[in-house]
């Protein structure tokens, strides 16, 4: 029997998706691929191949995963395989700057950013940014490499101790901060490149770090995540399906900021999205099942071939 194949690097993010596929009578299988061997001369099974491969992966002990990852995305795609969010769209998901750019030549506003490689200009290119101002890095997740800083002594100082962690590929990225007009952040989710609904993020805290999944949430945190109703009538999400739809990303989510001076900014394309468990039980409709149904469509679209 044919069957969607989820290919990912984290389990712990998988149960909703075991349920919505289940729930939809849809066949599924899971390809982890933080270890494993792939013999280039075979051809791959038939179906729908899912990649939910995330630049967040190094902080899990799986260093290499993603680019295990683009050796087996262009391997199905060599053959000819249906693939869900493929190696172009993984290209995406492991660089912030790429993202940046792909936005920016749609026309989508975004924050002033520069990439830095290595850490020797790091200092002298952050004084081009008003403080405060944005540290990250070019291939992170979750928000575990951001930090703001509120002067530029602080972050000499910072960037010049053992504190400084490396980035994974090395590019690092200074942004200018973007202060919320409310205290949140918009995350608009979409499924086949049609919007779901819209998170509202709380940010009030000061905390970058905002993974949606169950299994990111910490003991005696307070609720940051709830549905945001009106943002299917901003302009913007329009303007977001058509970025998909050119970028080739079937599903995703897509961070925003209404900024306290009346812009908005756009700084992140998650194409590997989690959805959050509150936020699903108020939703018109649930990510996860919206997911199954698509794909599902796919693999009963799909015809066996041979390579």
């Amino acid at each position: 029997m044919t069957a969607v194949h989820i290919i990912h690097d984290n389990p712990e993010w998988l149960p909703p998706f075991r349920e919505a596929f289940a729930a939809e009578g849809v066949p599924f299988a899971e390809w982890e691929l933080t270890s494993g061997a792939l013999d280039l001369g075979t051809a791959p099974p038939e179906g729908v191949y899912w990649s939910r491969l995330s630049a967040s992966s190094p902080s899990r002990g799986h260093d290499h995963a993603k680019e295990y990852g683009r050796a087996v995305l262009r391997w199905l795609e060599a053959h000819g395989r249906t693939v869900v969010n493929g190696s172009a769209v993984l290209e995406l998901e492991v660089s912030k700057a790429a993202q940046h750019l792909a936005l920016a030549r749609s026309g989508i506003a975004v924050p002033q950013t520069a990439a830095v490689l290595g850490r020797a200009d790091l200092v002298d290119r952050a004084r081009a940014f008003a403080a405060p101002f944005v540290y990250k890095h070019n291939q992170g997740g979750r928000g575990l490499s951001v930090q703001r800083f509120d002067d530029h002594a602080s972050f000499a100082a910072w960037a010049a101790s053992e504190e400084f962690a490396e980035p994974n590929d090395g590019v690092s990225l200074l942004q200018e901060y973007a202060r919320p007009a409310d205290g949140f952040i918009t995350r608009a989710e979409f499924v086949g490149g049609r919007f779901l609904y819209a998170v509202r993020v709380d940010v009030s805290s000061g905390s970058f770090e905002l993974c949606p999944a169950d299994a990111c949430a910490l003991p005696g945190q307070r609720p940051l995540f709830s549905l945001r109703e009106d943002a299917g009538e901003l302009p913007i999400i329009a303007e977001y399906e058509r970025f998909l739809a050119a970028a080739g990303i079937e599903i995703a989510g897509i961070e925003f900021i209404e900024t306290a001076d009346g812009r908005l900014l756009t700084y992140d394309v998650n194409t590997n999205t989690n959805y959050n468990p509150d936020v699903e039980a108020a939703a018109p409709v649930s990510g996860p099942r919206e997911i199954a149904r698509f794909t599902g469509a796919l693999l009963r679209a799909a015809r066996p071939r041979s390579s």
